[in-house]
């Protein structure tokens, strides 16, 4: 079952992420997911959270790197590459590059992912495309 579950987990990542292939959401995801980081509800607001990402990077193409799994849980790290050709939470597209890391976790129910959470190093995104902060004292 460990196999099978880390096969749908990457399988996902790799439809929607590199082959920008939506429609493999309504096979591999539970209608009442539920994505815990982003406040995700369902397949409607998963679709709408993909589609936003790849406005803003368009080319943006997924390596998994490791994955995990023990019961009905995967985990896998994956780097993600693309340049910034959209809005990006309010970023202006400036046409660089970024390459950075996401950590996800996903369990599995009845062959569909049905929740998730994912860790994503926003600040180092940000720090690419040249976004500054206010220095703190």
């Amino acid at each position: 079952m460990s196999e099978e579950n880390k096969a749908i987990a990457r399988r996902f990542l790799e439809e929607t992420q590199n082959h920008k292939n939506l429609a493999i959401v309504d096979e591999l995801i539970a209608p009442d997911f539920v994505g815990h980081t982003a406040g995700v509800r369902g397949l409607g607001e998963l679709k709408e959270a993909i589609r936003t990402n790849l406005t803003a990077f368009p080319d943006l193409h997924v390596t998994v790197e490791d994955q995990m799994s023990e019961g009905n849980k995967v985990v896998t790290r994956f780097t993600a590459r693309g340049t910034h050709a959209g809005v990006y939470h309010g970023i202006a597209p400036t046409g660089k590059p970024v390459t950075y890391t996401v950590i996800s976790m996903h369990i599995v129910a009845d062959g569909k992912l049905s929740e998730g959470w994912r860790v994503v190093d926003r600040l180092h995104i940000l720090e690419q495309l040249g976004v500054t902060f206010p220095q703190q004292h």
